[in-house]
């Protein structure tokens, strides 16, 4: 039976539990609905998969290529609520008492850290199972590497499954070619600037069905329908570029995973369980 590593998308996951749960507070004061999510997640996970590997990915305010690409990248998204704020440290503290390994590295965000050891594990012949929040990780799924996405409800956490064939089922398009829907339509919360006209999710995912790329659709742009649809991507073409670099996880940033640091050992420590 192969190994397997399972990599939680931490900050994501933090977001969907606070904002799927409603507020909780401690004793102290302390807001304390995002790690209870978090951790209510992490154990369903840890019972249904079994893994023999755990790493847990966060993002640092530090800047990344993205934002030296594009000065607006991420740049209306909403500060982080206070009372999610003073929980980041607190889940961190949980998860290092429970021996759990994290993974965070100024410049780089958690998505490329995910990809990039993903990628790696499953080329070891590891099966990989990435929970993250963030439809953005479809890009990696294969016939090895399951991408999982929870909905955390006060009714509970449902979970969506994707390896590369259930992307396709759902999207018409491949884990690949996911990207070039983002490039079309741009995310507002990323910043990413899309190509306007394409606003339509079916006109979009036509156009990549058909050419496979945004770069094959531009060398037949001129065959392109609606006429509203072409011309946007005549003119923009350089936006829709630009978009599907900074939606692209990087697959090869310089980071190396201690497996014998991220192996499950015993999470319910004397540390742990204070906690």
């Amino acid at each position: 039976m192969r190994e397997k590593i399972l990599l939680i998308d931490g900050h994501s996951i933090l977001n969907r539990a606070f904002y799927g749960l409603p507020d909780l507070t401690n004793s102290e004061g302390l807001h304390t609905n995002a790690i209870y999510g978090f951790l209510n997640i992490l154990f369903k996970m840890m019972e249904e998969e079994k893994p023999d590997y755990l790493t847990v990915a966060f993002d640092l305010s530090a800047p990344t290529f993205r934002h030296k690409m594009y000065d607006a990248y991420k740049g209306t998204r909403k500060p982080m609520p206070q009372e999610l704020r003073q929980q980041v440290p607190v889940i961190k503290e949980v998860l290092k008492a429970m021996g759990i390994r994290i993974i965070e590295q100024a410049g780089l965000e958690a998505d490329d850290l995910i990809g990039t050891l993903s990628k790696r594990c499953a080329q070891k012949g590891m099966e990989v199972s990435v929970i993250s929040g963030d439809r953005d990780l479809l890009q990696l799924a294969t016939g090895k590497i399951q991408i999982r996405i929870p909905k955390t409800k006060a009714t509970g956490t449902e979970i969506e499954d994707y390896y590369a064939d259930q992307v396709k089922e759902k999207y018409q398009v491949t884990p690949t070619q996911f990207i070039d829907l983002k490039a079309l339509i741009g995310r507002y919360k990323r910043q990413h600037p899309g190509c306007a006209g394409h606003r339509r999710e079916r006109r979009r995912t036509k156009i990549i069905v058909q050419y496979g790329s945004i770069e094959e659709a531009y060398a037949h742009v001129d065959a392109i329908m609606p006429a509203r649809a072409r011309e946007s991507l005549r003119n923009h073409y350089d936006l829709a570029q630009m978009s599907k670099t900074l939606a692209t996880i990087d697959l090869q940033v310089p980071y190396t995973l201690d497996e014998t640091a991220a192996r499950i050992e015993n999470l319910y420590t004397p540390e742990a369980l204070e906690l």
